[in-house]
Protein backbone atom coordinates (compact mmCIF):
# COMPACT_ATOMS: atom_id res chain seq x y z
CA UNK A 1 0.00 0.00 0.00
CA UNK A 2 1.42 3.52 -0.84
CA UNK A 3 -0.26 7.13 -0.51
CA UNK A 4 -1.04 9.07 -3.31
CA UNK A 5 -1.32 12.93 -3.37
CA UNK A 6 -4.23 13.99 -4.85
CA UNK A 7 -4.04 17.96 -3.98
CA UNK A 8 -1.93 19.84 -1.88
CA UNK A 9 -1.99 23.75 -0.80
CA UNK A 10 0.04 26.26 1.06
CA UNK A 11 -0.80 29.63 1.40
CA UNK A 12 0.67 32.23 4.15
CA UNK A 13 -1.66 34.46 6.25
CA UNK A 14 -0.37 37.59 5.24
CA UNK A 15 1.60 37.30 1.41
CA UNK A 16 4.26 40.22 2.82
CA UNK A 17 5.60 37.82 5.60
CA UNK A 18 7.13 34.24 5.78
CA UNK A 19 4.59 31.34 5.38
CA UNK A 20 5.25 29.22 8.78
CA UNK A 21 3.44 26.28 7.83
CA UNK A 22 5.31 23.42 5.62
CA UNK A 23 4.52 20.30 4.35
CA UNK A 24 5.87 16.88 3.16
CA UNK A 25 4.67 13.49 1.65
CA UNK A 26 6.38 10.72 0.01
CA UNK A 27 4.85 6.80 -0.75
CA UNK A 28 4.92 5.95 2.53
CA UNK A 29 4.14 9.53 4.97
CA UNK A 30 2.88 12.71 4.65
CA UNK A 31 2.25 15.55 7.19
CA UNK A 32 1.87 19.17 7.94
CA UNK A 33 3.60 21.22 10.18
CA UNK A 34 2.34 24.84 12.07
CA UNK A 35 4.78 26.95 12.82
CA UNK A 36 3.94 28.54 16.33
CA UNK A 37 3.59 32.14 15.39
CA UNK A 38 6.81 34.44 16.85
CA UNK A 39 5.97 36.52 20.83
CA UNK A 40 9.09 38.29 20.55
CA UNK A 41 12.51 38.96 18.78
CA UNK A 42 14.10 36.20 16.47
CA UNK A 43 17.04 34.42 18.18
CA UNK A 44 17.76 32.31 14.66
CA UNK A 45 19.25 34.31 11.58
CA UNK A 46 16.46 33.11 9.06
CA UNK A 47 13.40 35.02 7.66
CA UNK A 48 11.12 33.47 10.68
CA UNK A 49 12.29 30.99 13.46
CA UNK A 50 8.78 29.58 13.02
CA UNK A 51 9.03 28.86 9.58
CA UNK A 52 12.46 27.48 10.35
CA UNK A 53 11.34 24.84 12.54
CA UNK A 54 7.97 23.96 10.54
CA UNK A 55 10.18 23.29 7.21
CA UNK A 56 13.37 21.46 9.38
CA UNK A 57 10.49 18.96 10.67
CA UNK A 58 8.95 18.34 7.09
CA UNK A 59 12.72 17.92 5.16
CA UNK A 60 13.88 15.81 8.25
CA UNK A 61 10.88 13.67 8.38
CA UNK A 62 11.65 12.96 3.88
CA UNK A 63 15.29 12.47 4.97
CA UNK A 64 15.24 10.19 7.68
CA UNK A 65 12.35 7.95 6.60
CA UNK A 66 12.95 4.50 5.42
CA UNK A 67 11.47 0.79 4.39
CA UNK A 68 10.68 -0.60 7.57
CA UNK A 69 11.34 2.10 10.15
CA UNK A 70 8.79 2.81 13.08
CA UNK A 71 7.28 6.55 12.28
CA UNK A 72 8.43 7.60 15.64
CA UNK A 73 11.39 6.74 15.25
CA UNK A 74 11.77 8.89 11.98
CA UNK A 75 10.24 12.04 14.03
CA UNK A 76 12.74 11.31 16.48
CA UNK A 77 15.36 11.69 14.75
CA UNK A 78 14.07 14.68 12.85
CA UNK A 79 13.89 16.15 16.08
CA UNK A 80 17.51 15.37 16.97
CA UNK A 81 18.70 16.87 13.78
CA UNK A 82 16.43 20.46 14.72
CA UNK A 83 18.04 20.51 18.01
CA UNK A 84 21.57 19.81 16.87
CA UNK A 85 21.10 22.69 14.10
CA UNK A 86 19.31 25.30 16.73
CA UNK A 87 21.99 25.23 19.22
CA UNK A 88 24.27 26.01 16.47
CA UNK A 89 22.74 28.22 14.75
CA UNK A 90 20.77 30.36 17.38
CA UNK A 91 22.28 34.01 18.34
CA UNK A 92 22.03 33.36 22.09
CA UNK A 93 20.12 30.79 24.16
CA UNK A 94 16.42 31.30 25.12
CA UNK A 95 15.89 33.54 27.82
CA UNK A 96 12.38 32.18 28.21
CA UNK A 97 10.59 29.24 26.59
CA UNK A 98 8.27 31.30 24.27
CA UNK A 99 11.29 32.01 22.72
CA UNK A 100 12.05 28.46 21.55
CA UNK A 101 10.56 27.73 18.02
CA UNK A 102 7.93 25.14 18.41
CA UNK A 103 5.35 23.79 15.56
CA UNK A 104 2.15 21.76 15.49
CA UNK A 105 2.15 18.54 13.54
CA UNK A 106 0.17 15.95 12.03
CA UNK A 107 2.01 12.84 10.48
CA UNK A 108 0.35 9.55 8.89
CA UNK A 109 2.48 6.70 7.66
CA UNK A 110 2.00 3.64 6.21
CA UNK A 111 2.25 0.84 8.59
CA UNK A 112 1.74 -2.94 8.63
CA UNK A 113 -1.87 -2.49 10.33
CA UNK A 114 -2.66 0.61 7.80
CA UNK A 115 -2.06 3.98 8.53
CA UNK A 116 -0.46 5.51 11.78
CA UNK A 117 -0.82 9.34 12.18
CA UNK A 118 1.55 11.12 15.51
CA UNK A 119 0.12 14.43 16.03
CA UNK A 120 1.36 17.61 18.43
CA UNK A 121 -1.09 20.18 18.57
CA UNK A 122 -4.18 21.53 17.01
CA UNK A 123 -3.45 20.20 13.22
CA UNK A 124 -5.49 17.42 12.02
CA UNK A 125 -6.17 14.42 9.77
CA UNK A 126 -9.59 13.37 8.74
CA UNK A 127 -9.78 9.91 7.63
CA UNK A 128 -12.48 8.14 5.57
CA UNK A 129 -12.41 4.78 4.43
CA UNK A 130 -14.56 3.39 1.90
CA UNK A 131 -18.34 2.81 2.88
CA UNK A 132 -17.35 4.22 6.60
CA UNK A 133 -18.05 7.84 7.97
CA UNK A 134 -15.09 10.07 8.67
CA UNK A 135 -12.56 9.17 11.46
CA UNK A 136 -11.52 13.24 13.41
CA UNK A 137 -7.68 12.20 14.56
CA UNK A 138 -6.58 14.49 16.58
CA UNK A 139 -7.93 17.71 19.28
CA UNK A 140 -8.06 20.40 16.86
CA UNK A 141 -11.82 20.64 16.72
CA UNK A 142 -11.90 21.28 20.57
CA UNK A 143 -8.69 23.14 21.06
CA UNK A 144 -10.16 25.55 18.11
CA UNK A 145 -13.56 26.26 20.17
CA UNK A 146 -11.34 26.91 23.51
CA UNK A 147 -9.26 29.13 21.77
CA UNK A 148 -11.99 31.06 20.58
CA UNK A 149 -13.59 31.45 23.92
CA UNK A 150 -10.16 32.62 25.73
CA UNK A 151 -10.04 35.33 22.95
CA UNK A 152 -13.74 36.29 23.76
CA UNK A 153 -13.05 36.68 27.76
CA UNK A 154 -9.63 38.27 27.18
CA UNK A 155 -10.83 41.02 24.73
CA UNK A 156 -13.43 41.52 27.02
CA UNK A 157 -11.04 41.85 29.98
CA UNK A 158 -8.56 43.88 28.01
CA UNK A 159 -11.83 46.31 26.85
CA UNK A 160 -10.86 45.49 22.97
CA UNK A 161 -13.62 44.69 21.01
CA UNK A 162 -11.54 43.90 17.44
CA UNK A 163 -9.12 41.11 18.82
CA UNK A 164 -7.86 40.22 15.33
CA UNK A 165 -6.77 43.79 14.78
CA UNK A 166 -2.90 43.84 14.60
CA UNK A 167 -3.00 47.69 16.31
CA UNK A 168 -4.74 45.15 19.49
CA UNK A 169 -1.47 42.52 19.51
CA UNK A 170 -0.03 44.55 22.46
CA UNK A 171 -2.93 44.15 24.45
CA UNK A 172 -2.83 40.42 24.33
CA UNK A 173 1.43 39.79 24.12
CA UNK A 174 1.84 38.89 27.78
CA UNK A 175 -1.18 36.57 28.22
CA UNK A 176 0.21 34.67 24.73
CA UNK A 177 3.87 34.35 26.16
CA UNK A 178 3.06 33.31 29.51
CA UNK A 179 0.85 30.49 27.81
CA UNK A 180 3.90 29.44 25.63
CA UNK A 181 5.99 29.32 28.40
CA UNK A 182 3.81 26.10 29.12
CA UNK A 183 4.74 24.34 26.32
CA UNK A 184 6.23 21.00 26.75
CA UNK A 185 6.19 20.58 30.17
CA UNK A 186 2.75 18.68 30.41
CA UNK A 187 1.31 15.57 28.60
CA UNK A 188 -0.89 17.06 26.45
CA UNK A 189 1.03 20.49 26.04
CA UNK A 190 4.29 19.03 24.15
CA UNK A 191 4.87 20.58 19.96
CA UNK A 192 7.67 19.80 18.10
CA UNK A 193 10.50 21.56 18.81
CA UNK A 194 14.62 21.44 18.81
CA UNK A 195 14.12 19.27 21.62
CA UNK A 196 15.33 15.52 20.44
CA UNK A 197 12.75 14.08 23.85
CA UNK A 198 9.98 15.26 21.97
CA UNK A 199 8.79 12.75 19.71
CA UNK A 200 8.34 10.55 22.59
CA UNK A 201 5.11 13.13 24.05
CA UNK A 202 3.70 13.08 20.08
CA UNK A 203 0.34 11.26 20.20
CA UNK A 204 -0.85 8.86 18.10
CA UNK A 205 -3.32 6.19 16.74
CA UNK A 206 -3.46 3.63 13.93
CA UNK A 207 -6.33 3.40 12.28
CA UNK A 208 -7.17 0.64 9.55
CA UNK A 209 -6.86 2.23 5.65
CA UNK A 210 -7.72 0.00 3.29
CA UNK A 211 -7.39 1.54 -0.73
CA UNK A 212 -9.72 4.12 -1.39
CA UNK A 213 -9.20 5.82 1.88
CA UNK A 214 -9.14 9.67 1.31
CA UNK A 215 -7.01 11.46 4.34
CA UNK A 216 -7.17 15.06 4.69
CA UNK A 217 -4.50 16.95 6.67
CA UNK A 218 -4.87 20.51 7.67
CA UNK A 219 -3.40 23.09 9.99
CA UNK A 220 -5.71 24.78 11.93
CA UNK A 221 -5.42 27.62 9.93
CA UNK A 222 -7.03 25.79 6.78
CA UNK A 223 -9.61 23.84 9.45
CA UNK A 224 -10.77 27.53 10.77
CA UNK A 225 -13.87 26.67 7.53
CA UNK A 226 -15.40 24.15 9.69
CA UNK A 227 -13.86 24.93 13.23
CA UNK A 228 -14.14 28.28 13.56
CA UNK A 229 -16.09 29.31 10.41
CA UNK A 230 -18.64 26.57 10.81
CA UNK A 231 -18.98 26.50 6.79
CA UNK A 232 -18.25 22.89 6.87
CA UNK A 233 -18.41 19.49 9.57
CA UNK A 234 -15.75 17.04 9.29
CA UNK A 235 -17.44 14.75 6.27
CA UNK A 236 -18.49 18.15 4.64
CA UNK A 237 -15.22 19.76 4.53
CA UNK A 238 -13.64 16.47 3.19
CA UNK A 239 -16.17 16.06 0.73
CA UNK A 240 -15.74 19.71 -0.39
CA UNK A 241 -11.36 19.10 -0.87
CA UNK A 242 -12.68 16.37 -3.12
CA UNK A 243 -15.20 18.14 -5.12
CA UNK A 244 -14.34 21.64 -5.50
CA UNK A 245 -10.33 21.55 -4.63
CA UNK A 246 -8.03 23.12 -2.16
CA UNK A 247 -7.47 26.48 -3.81
CA UNK A 248 -11.21 26.96 -3.94
CA UNK A 249 -11.57 26.35 -0.27
CA UNK A 250 -8.78 28.53 0.44
CA UNK A 251 -10.48 31.25 -1.72
CA UNK A 252 -13.35 30.61 0.33
CA UNK A 253 -11.51 31.00 4.05
CA UNK A 254 -9.85 34.21 2.54
CA UNK A 255 -13.07 35.71 2.15
CA UNK A 256 -14.85 34.97 4.99
CA UNK A 257 -12.16 36.63 6.37
CA UNK A 258 -11.49 40.11 4.72
CA UNK A 259 -15.65 40.04 5.62
CA UNK A 260 -14.57 39.99 9.45
CA UNK A 261 -10.90 41.48 9.34
CA UNK A 262 -11.23 42.60 12.80
CA UNK A 263 -12.42 39.24 14.46
CA UNK A 264 -15.56 40.62 15.71
CA UNK A 265 -18.12 37.86 14.37
CA UNK A 266 -15.38 35.17 14.57
CA UNK A 267 -13.17 35.91 17.58
CA UNK A 268 -9.25 35.11 17.10
CA UNK A 269 -5.86 36.47 17.46
CA UNK A 270 -5.27 36.71 13.83
CA UNK A 271 -7.56 38.40 10.65
CA UNK A 272 -5.82 35.37 8.59
CA UNK A 273 -3.72 32.09 9.75
CA UNK A 274 -1.13 30.36 7.39
CA UNK A 275 -3.37 27.71 5.54
CA UNK A 276 -2.16 24.00 4.33
CA UNK A 277 -3.37 21.16 3.58
CA UNK A 278 -2.91 17.72 1.87
CA UNK A 279 -5.75 15.46 0.07
CA UNK A 280 -4.19 11.82 -0.16
CA UNK A 281 -5.78 8.26 -0.87
CA UNK A 282 -4.20 5.01 -0.06
CA UNK A 283 -3.46 2.67 -3.11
Amino acid sequence: MRLDVLDMISLPGNPARPNDDAFCHSDALAAVFDGATGLGEQILPVDSDAAWIARRGAEGLIQHQAPGRRPRDVLAETARDAETLFKRLRLRAPKETYEIPFASMMLVAIVADGIEALWFGDCVALVKRPHDDVVVVGEAFAKRAREAGGVVRLASVRGVSAPAASRNLPEFMDFLRSERNGVNTKPDRWLFSPDGACAGHAQSRTIAAPPGTDILLASDGFLALASDYERYDAAGLLAAAKSKGLRALCDALREIERGDPDGARYPRFKTSDDATAILLSTV
